[in-house]
Formats: C-alpha cells, sequence, structure tokens
C-alpha cells in the first residue's frame, strides 16, 4: 500500500504544523465536561476506586475508537460522509448521522457558552450580584423566592434562566440570553470565517489557556481551609461500590462521550494531514491528555468544593455556638469551634433535658460534602457559591469563566466542523458560495433554532438535548464505524493503510479492540443503557417556588408530547443509517436487473467472457 489514496481531485487544506492539529484535538476532546461530569463521578462512585472502570474503558473502548477515526480520516483525506462513502455507499448514512448529532449538540452546547458568557460579564460587578438578595417589589424587604432558597440559586434560576416551573410553560425569550447567545455564534464564526486557517490560531489560546488557568485555581484551592477534607473525599477508595453495574456503565458512557468520538469533527481534523503522519502517537497523546485533564482539573475542584464544605460546616457549629450560648450563659469566646464537640458532650450529660429542647442543627462535615453536584449545578450554583467566600472573588470568578469559555469554545470547533465538512461533501453547497458565507448561514441558522433554549424553559430543553442527542446515536455510530473498518472496510487493508501512514502495522491490541473487544464493549453499553432507560419513564427537576419541598427542585414526568420529542431526538439522527443502506442495496439492485434485461455488451470483455462459457456448455 505504498500509493497514496486520495480521492478527491482537490487540494485539502492543510495545519500550519503538528501543534496546531493536536492542540485542536485536545481542544475538542477536553470540553467543559471534564470539569464538571468527572469530579462527580469520582465523589458518588467511590473516589479512587472509579479509577479502574474508567481506566478499563479507556484502554479498551476509547483509545481504539480514537486511533480508527484519526487514521481513516488522515488516510482518505475526506471528511464523515466522504470517508464512509469510500468504504462502502452502505455506509453513507453513517457520516449524515454524525453530521446531524454535531448539529444538534452545537445548537445546545453554544448555549451552555452563553450562560458562561452572561456570568462573566457579570463577574466584573463588585460586590458580585449573586452574592445577596433583590429586594421585592414592594422595596419593604428582600424577594422571597431569595430568601426561601439563598442569593446564588436565586441569581441562576431567576435572574439567569427566568425558569418557568414546567417544561409545557414556555415562557417569553429572555433578552440578556438572546444577547449573549448571538454573541456566542457571533466569536463561533469570527474563528471559523477562515475554516482551518483562522481556527488554528485560535486553539493557541483556547487550548491552553484553561490549563493555565486550572494551575493558578489549583496553587489557590490548595491554600484554603478544608481542601484537605475534598481530596480526601475525593480520592478516598471505595471498593464495594465496584459491585454495581452503574458504574461501569457510567464510567464507559464517561470516556466514550468525553473524547468526543463518532462526532465526524476528528475524522474531518485529522483529514487536513499529511498522509505520513503517526496518527497511533497522536490517538495517544490526546486520548491521555484528555484523561490526565480530567483528574488534573478535579484536584483544584474538590479543593474548593472541601473549601465550600468546611466553611458550610463552621456556620453550622456557630450558630449552634450561639444558641448555647444564649441558652446557658456561657461566656463569650469560651465555645469555640474547635472545643464545641467537648462542650456539647458537656453540656448533655448534665443538662440532657435543655439540649433536647433547643433548636440545635445537625451538623457533619461528612453531609455538606455528600452534597454533590454535576453540570450547570455545579458550575453555577455550588461554584459560584464557593467564590463568594474566597478572597478577591471578583477576580476568581473571572478566571472561572474565562477558563469554562476557552472549553467551550475549543469543543464547539469541532462540532462546527462536524457540519460544515460533511455539508460540503454532500454537494448541497454550490462550488461557488465562498466558505464564509457557508459558515455564515450554519451559524446563524443554529442561532435561529436555538432561541428556544433563550425561554422561560430552554433550562428543560438543555437537558433534553445534553441527555439524550449524545447518548443512543453515539454509541450506535460507533458501533457502525468499528463493524465498516474492521469487516467492510477489511483489518488487512486498514493495517497496510497504517503502514504506509506511520512506518508500522497495528499490533494485536489495537487488532483485537477493533475487531472484537471495542465493538462488543459498545453494545453492551447500549444495550445496559437502553434497558435502564427502558425501565423508567424520564423525568426532570423543575424549579417551583410554590413546591410545598420548595428550595429543593420538583421531580416531575415529561409530558406525552415531550416524550415523542425525546424518540425523535434519538431515532431521528441515526435513520439515515438504515435508510442510506436500504436505498443503495435497490439501487444495487435496480441496476442488475437493468444488465440482465438490456444483455451483454458486445464491446465489454464481461460479455466476451459470457459468451465463451455459453459456447463452452453448448459443446459439452
Amino acid at each position: 500500500m505504498g500509493e497514496e489514496k486520495n480521492p478527491g481531485t482537490e487540494e485539502r487544506p492543510k495545519w500550519d504544523n503538528k501543534v496546531q492539529y493536536l492542540l485542536t484535538c485536545i481542544g475538542f476532546a477536553v470540553g467543559i465536561g471534564n470539569l464538571w461530569r468527572f469530579p462527580y463521578l469520582c465523589q458518588i462512585y467511590g473516589g479512587g476506586a472509579f479509577l479502574i472502570p474508567y481506566l478499563i474503558a479507556l484502554v479498551f473502548q476509547g483509545l481504539p475508537l480514537l486511533y480508527l477515526e484519526l487514521a481513516i480520516g488522515q488516510r482518505l483525506r475526506m471528511g464523515s460522509i466522504g470517508v464512509w462513502k469510500n468504504i462502502s455507499p452502505m455506509l453513507g448514512g453513517v457520516g449524515i448521522a454524525s453530521m446531524v448529532v454535531s448539529f444538534l449538540v452545537s445548537m445546545f452546547y453554544n448555549t451552555i457558552i452563553a450562560w458562561v458568557l452572561w456570568y462573566f460579564f457579570n463577574s466584573f460587578q463588585n460586590p458580585l450580584p449573586w452574592s445577596q438578595c433583590p429586594l421585592n417589589a414592594n422595596q419593604t424587604g428582600y424577594s422571597s423566592e431569595c430568601e426561601k432558597s439563598t442569593s446564588v440559586n436565586y441569581f441562576w434560576y431567576r435572574e439567569t434562566l427566568n425558569i418557568t416551573e414546567d417544561i409545557g410553560i414556555s415562557g417569553s425569550l429572555q433578552w440578556w440570553m438572546v444577547i449573549c447567545l448571538a454573541t456566542a455564534w457571533c466569536v463561533i464564526y469570527i474563528c471559523f470565517i477562515k475554516g482551518i486557517d483562522s481556527m488554528g490560531k485560535a486553539v493557541y489560546v483556547t487550548a491552553t489557556f484553561p490549563y493555565l488557568v486550572l494551575t493558578i485555581f489549583l496553587i489557590r484551592a490548595l491554600t484554603l481551609p478544608g481542601a484537605t477534607d475534598g481530596l480526601v473525599y475525593l480520592f478516598t477508595p471505595d471498593w464495594e461500590i465496584l459491585k454495581k453495574p452503574q458504574v461501569w456503565l457510567d464510567a464507559a458512557t464517561q470516556i466514550f462521550f468525553s473524547l468526543s468520538v463518532a462526532f465526524g469533527g476528528l475524522i474531518a481534523f485529522s483529514s487536513y494531514n499529511a498522509e505520513r503522519n503517526d496518527c497511533e502517537r497522536d490517538a495517544l497523546v490526546v486520548g491521555i491528555t484528555n484523561s490526565a485533564t480530567s483528574l488534573y482539573g478535579s484536584i483544584p475542584i474538590f479543593s474548593i468544593l472541601g473549601f465550600k464544605a468546611r466553611t458550610n460546616f463552621n456556620t453550622c457549629l456557630e450558630q449552634n455556638i450561639l444558641t448555647l450560648t444564649n441558652h446557658f450563659d456561657i461566656a463569650e469566646r469560651n465555645m469555640t469551634v474547635e472545643n464545641y464537640d467537648q462542650w456539647f458532650d458537656y453540656l448533655n450529660v448534665t443538662h440532657p433535658g435543655d439540649i433536647a429542647s433547643l433548636p440545635l442543627r445537625v451538623c457533619d462535615l461528612q453531609n455538606f460534602l455528600d452534597q454533590s453536584a454535576s453540570g450547570t449545578g455545579l458550575a453555577f450554583i455550588v461554584f459560584t457559591e464557593a467564590v463568594l467566600e474566597m478572597p478577591g472573588s471578583q477576580v476568581w470568578a473571572v478566571l472561572f469563566f474565562v477558563m469554562l469559555l476557552s472549553l467551550g469554545l475549543s469543543s464547539m470547533f469541532g462540532n462546527v466542523e462536524g457540519v460544515l465538512t460533511p455539508l460540503q461533501e454532500l454537494k448541497l453547497v454550490p462550488k461557488w458560495l465562498p466558505h464564509e458565507v457557508l459558515t455564515a448561514i450554519v451559524c446563524l441558522v443554529s442561532f435561529l433554532i436555538g432561541l428556544i433554549f433563550t425561554l422561560g424553559s430552554g433550562n428543560y430543553w438543555v437537558e433534553v438535548f445534553n441527555a439524550y442527542v449524545g447518548s443512543v446515536p453515539l454509541l450506535i455510530i460507533a458501533f457502525c464505524e468499528m463493524v465498516g473498518v474492521a469487516y467492510i472496510y477489511g483489518m488487512k487493508t486498514f493495517s497496510e493503510d497504517i503502514y504506509f501512514m506511520t512506518g508500522r502495522r497495528p499490533n494485536i491490541y489495537w487488532k483485537a479492540c477493533w475487531m472484537v473487544i471495542s465493538p462488543l464493549m459498545l453494545l453492551v453499553v447500549f444495550v445496559a443503557y437502553v434497558a435502564l432507560q427502558a425501565g423508567t419513564y424520564p423525568t426532570y427537576p423543575a424549579w417551583n417556588p410554590n413546591y410545598e419541598n420548595f428550595p429543593q427542585t420538583e421531580t416531575k414526568e415529561y409530558p406525552k408530547w415531550v416524550f415523542g420529542i425525546i424518540v425523535a431526538l434519538v431515532v431521528v439522527p441515526i435513520l439515515s443509517i438504515p435508510v442510506v443502506a436500504v436505498y443503495n442495496l435497490i439501487r444495487c439492485g435496480m441496476k442488475k436487473s437493468n444488465a440482465n434485461v438490456s444483455g451483454p455488451n458486445p464491446y465489454s470483455n464481461e460479455a466476451f467472457e459470457i459468451e465463451t462459457q455459453e459456447r463452452n456448455t453448448q459443446s459439452i
């Protein structure tokens, strides 16, 4: 396989250098989920024990699929649709499915970036706007909703989202979020205006800046009181929890979605490489960097969460100390946080009746550490509340949201590339249309559809898209990719291609993963995921100030019409896979039947062979 395969006649753009390519792939893989999903899973699944199923999933599922996508894109030098059509017309729907998923994910993902921008703009105020409750309409006191919850919750649910109490109540467009969403799409457009030339320059900032901020946060977080509590809680292993199947399922899905495989963006990025490039080393660098970032980011995150838990624990003790001091006329400063347990034990022995009658809170540090949160709850509620307790809170808030903005933009580059490149390969866009205009059209359409996420019910719809668009469809796409390369394209051909690109053939580990282990793991994860989802009717947490247990969220079942949309979000993206396959089968059958009806062409070798066979048959 020493000859170059270049099915297209047009010269493809190229990266300026290898660093630019690797930073783009790392930026696409390392996203916001590395900071608000991975630490959460470590927290609820036994700390360090969770790393065992996570690393197993990385080695036998994540890395093989990542290597496969980088290799096939680099060898065939096409985007997701071109690659799979080139391997077999039957697989053309796989590329279309990746494009649809990338488009749907881009719409809601950029809404998260819009939320980050809103908090970033508000972080320059002193005091921070989520640090105190606003006055009510009569200017006679604070807002009752804010007093019942907290100022941080109020700013998120009311000032930012202006959320409705039900997904069926749409509410109106929130103009401030419309402006932030438009700004987010304008930033994406500017970065993409010249294709990989402009995007490649942007990743030097968006892919590296988060590591600088993480390091700054790490140094600061480790000096906070309670940081050790958070780290001990995070990494103390609970081996018993590994017996639960849900742990292994979540580990497999986390590593799969974290690497951003099956979106089509990595295939497009690798197609801009020179054909003779060590894609195996690239896959290892990107995959290991992604997982290392998750671990690295967990340390400052949980150091700060430990600081928050310790602060809340001390506040709880101080309230009890005030109650006890006033009741027993204890001299001030005699009872402190440090000696509270001794005083409480003494008073409980000498005055058990009084102690039982007092409204003392149960102060347990473990309970405060157990208050886990992920996703928007971690970024916009828990972390913003922790920042309020840190000296120079505005600076830390700005740094935090700039870091989230950089992570989000890097991931958006891959999602948008996963839409633009397939659109050009489908030849739905005239060749004379400039790339800048096509990019503008895609961004504008995405923005207009994405306005549903700026409604009062927008947060509920973000949760719907986040939970269902990037789940089953990606698992099916990845499974088709594995089977397509290993059994349709052929492992022998693929091995020769890798030998041509890297100078060495894939070892037994890669082959075993591509042919057996990885497809089997994907199939098991898919079946387990569907079985878990099918067992319960989907629900969502609603923010309802009229709920009897407010400020706890009210768990509601999705309406039937929303459930229908959920089914559509799962089915529609992958519908192209069987449709294109069936279409090509019918088309192939029609061609054969037409060839038989019209008879052999006397000027073709095929006709000569058929006539020769007929003469031999007659002579026999």
